[in-house]
């Protein structure tokens, strides 16, 4: 099986290393415990790790009332379940809610609040910190992480709830296990409306991406292949058009680094709209065409541009009235690049609820880093500098 008949045809050109077979990588990466596999799994991922949550006593939370605020410790993949969680709880959640990536928990952390300890290996300096701090002022701790792991023992000391999440992948293709038990948590808190069929419904979401995304099905029907194909050579620009949405934006980020090993800006449009959508105008944007030397062979003269990947979140129907920023940022971001001659991707969001559109601009991106690292002969599941990284600093996650 060659690039051509995986469907990633036209991928490779003078802009990537070369026109290798990724025959070896695919077949690696489906296998159980590849990447592939991992992400088409999300689904079942995601039950059944609702199914644990369900029986490790978080109901508990309930008994002491509602917090005062809430801290959702980890790293990396860990720490992006605090932003969902505050962009699932949304503006309105009547407590604040903090994601801290760091040892130990903020100062102010006592007896009237709740930390969230996660680690998908139950290993991370930085929440066995959090949850050791949280034991030790009074605060209400909820861990979530693999079983048998010192956060299991040390949540087991404090007497605080454990969810044991088994740990078949890395952490960056655990999102959904991760979680789900932060939200549920949190839903037993009284800060997110999160019911059974919210969770069915984004599980049967992932299922549907993940068969719309298989490797034997070509790229003109694969959406994941064709925004890999789009995306190589380039330098991509992702961003979101609301909160939900710039959780996702930096998510795809977080995978096209690792995965891909491509370098990526990534940020929601409230934040980057006054400052790097000057990209667009910059060397690798509208100035590039100005550079290119009209008696050059194009075959050549392939100039490495921007590729904007702009996600979508124009809310529910009924949600209120009238056009909204997000929206008028999303359009004008497109018709600026479109004026400068910036290719632009929209993947707009679906679903009945937050969580769901969430899942919905994960899903397809997910997969398009991994058969975009495929496609340049790479291999998602090992990146050795990330290793290197986490033996000297100690990091498991």
């Amino acid at each position: 099986m060659g690039l051509e008949d995986d469907g990633l045809a036209g991928i490779t050109g003078d802009r990537l290393p070369d026109e290798r077979r990724i025959e070896g990588d695919l077949s690696e990466s489906i296998r159980p415990g590849g990447a592939l596999w991992a992400l088409a799994s999300a689904g079942p991922q995601l039950r059944e790790s609702a199914a644990l949550a369900n029986d490790a006593g978080l109901t508990a939370l309930a008994e002491e009332g509602r917090p005062r605020a809430v801290v959702v410790a980890g790293v990396g993949t860990a720490a992006r379940t605090g932003d969902i969680l505050a962009t699932v709880a949304g503006p309105r959640c009547p407590v604040p809610i903090l994601g801290h990536r760091s040892a130990g928990v903020p100062g102010w952390v006592g007896a009237a609040d709740v930390v969230i300890a996660v680690s998908a290996s139950g290993r991370s300096p930085e929440a066995l910190a959090a949850a050791e701090a949280a034991w030790r002022r009074g605060a209400r701790l909820v861990a979530i992480g693999a079983p048998d792991s010192e956060l299991q023992s040390l949540a087991e000391r404090a007497r605080a709830p454990f969810v044991a999440v088994p740990r078949r992948a890395p952490a960056r293709l655990s999102l959904w296990a991760l979680t789900v038990p932060v939200l549920m948590a949190a839903r037993e808190l009284g800060l997110v409306n999160l019911v059974e069929a919210d969770i069915a419904e984004t599980a049967r979401r992932l299922d549907e991406d993940a068969e719309r995304c298989r490797p034997d099905a070509d790229a003109y029907v694969n959406p994941a292949k064709e925004l890999a194909m789009n995306l190589a050579g380039s330098i991509p620009v992702v961003w979101g058009s609301s909160p939900l949405a710039g959780v996702a934006a930096r998510r795809f980020g977080d995978m096209l680094a690792a995965n891909s090993r491509y370098p990526v800006v990534s940020g929601e449009l409230g934040e980057v709209g006054r400052g790097r959508v000057g990209l667009l105008d910059g060397v690798f944007g509208s100035l590039a065409e100005g550079q290119k030397d009209i008696f050059a062979d194009p075959e050549d003269d392939e100039l490495t541009r921007l590729r904007i990947v702009l996600m979508r979140d124009d809310g529910l129907d009924g949600d209120e009235t009238g056009p909204k920023p997000d929206v008028r940022r999303a359009d004008a971001v497109a018709d600026l690049a479109s004026r400068r001659g910036v290719r632009c991707d929209v993947l707009p969001a679906e679903g009945g609820c937050s969580l769901e559109r969430l899942a919905s601009l994960i899903a397809v991106p997910d997969f398009a880093s991994v058969y975009l690292a495929l496609a340049h002969g790479l291999d998602p599941m090992r990146v050795p500098a990330v290793s290197e990284m986490k033996d000297a600093t100690l990091g498991s996650d």
